[in-house]
């Protein structure tokens, strides 16, 4: 039961970190490809949105790291071990962009020196999340494979297949569609931006399409036990849900229904995620490590969950408050800095 309560927290976190830290790389996507005559006010609405938020956003993937650490030790030491080639490169790139963030705003302020800046910012923010979701896509390839307390398969296993890549580019396509519909609510008061930013959750919503069908297709060679999951019970029911909220978003936002587009793009990613993780269920990497095999004590466990529960119950509230708190922006351009 304890190991059931605190998988289930790993997957919230992952949830919520997708949509939330996800949607703050997807806004240096976009500031990266600012353009026209409004890109510099692009980027200021970009930077307004981010900065209250984007380091609190860091705490479900530090809350997942956590878990897996102390709840299931000897698989966090298989994933660690196997994937420490990407997991290097992408705390390179959280690193990056956390400290061009900074400095694009404290440094110089010269013309060049901030265009240098945003440059490494808007670069990281591409190249973090398309090394996660290669991650994520690795888990379930089973090439990653373990013999006694050794990694059988040497470093380049799972994460460099074309099932990781096609898992890669639909991170991206999803951290720049949630960041665009965001963004669209987020510069309500100003109607030019915010047509600038619902054009791009438009067209990033679009591109969805392909990245998932690319990840689906590439499964079937790739990943093929997730594949026939993918196409049977629970998990094929959680897929069709998650594209029948795709197409509700993407016609919201036609509408101008914005706030019905958030919450049908943030079941959608939900959904989509859920569906994943109950395929990889009982592994967490496919074929050889699986969450009960490579659990803690049990009292460990008991107190973890119990640690979990007060954690939540203090922590929780302070945080919608603080989304709250600056979800509305000024009505002034003036005032986006």
């Amino acid at each position: 039961m304890d190991e059931m309560i605190i998988i289930a927290f790993m997957l919230c976190s992952l949830i919520l970190y997708v949509v939330l830290g996800g949607a703050d790389f997807g806004g240096g996507m976009w500031d990266l490809l600012a353009r026209g005559p409004r890109a510099e006010m692009q980027r200021k609405a970009i930077a307004a949105a981010i900065k209250p938020v984007w380091e609190a956003n860091h705490v479900w993937l530090i809350l997942i790291i956590v878990l897996l650490f102390t709840a299931f030790p000897p698989a966090f030491a298989v994933l660690m071990t196997a994937l420490h080639i990407p997991f290097t490169l992408m705390l390179g790139g959280i690193v990056l962009r956390g400290s061009a963030f900074i400095f694009r705003n404290y440094d110089s302020q010269g013309k060049g020196v901030r265009h240098l800046w945003g440059a490494v910012f808007g670069a990281a923010c591409f190249f973090t999340p398309f090394l996660q979701g290669m991650v994520l896509g690795a888990l379930s390839t089973g090439d990653i494979r373990r013999a006694g307390d050794r990694i059988s398969s040497g470093f380049l296993a799972g994460w460099l297949t074309p099932f990781a890549f096609a898992c890669g580019a639909l991170a991206l396509v999803l951290c720049a569609y949630l960041a665009a519909i965001y963004l669209t609510l987020y510069t309500r008061n100003d109607a030019e931006l915010q047509n600038d930013f619902r054009r791009r959750a438009l067209g990033a919503g679009l591109a969805v399409v392909p990245a998932a069908l690319m990840a689906f297709l590439t499964a079937k060679e790739g990943a093929p036990d997730l594949f026939r999951d993918w196409n049977q019970g629970w998990e094929l029911l959680l897929l069709g849900c998650a594209g029948a909220c795709a197409l509700a978003a993407w016609l919201a936002l036609w509408w101008r229904r914005i706030v019905l587009a958030r919450a049908a793009a943030v079941m959608q990613v939900a959904l989509m995620i859920t569906s994943w993780s109950a395929s990889q269920y009982p592994h967490l990497i496919k074929p050889d490590v699986t969450f009960h095999a490579s659990a803690a004590p049990e009292a460990t466990l008991r107190l973890l969950s119990l640690a979990l529960g007060i954690g939540a119950v203090l922590l929780l509230p302070a945080l919608v408050f603080l989304f709250r708190l600056f979800s509305h922006p000024e009505p002034s351009k003036d005032n986006v800095q």
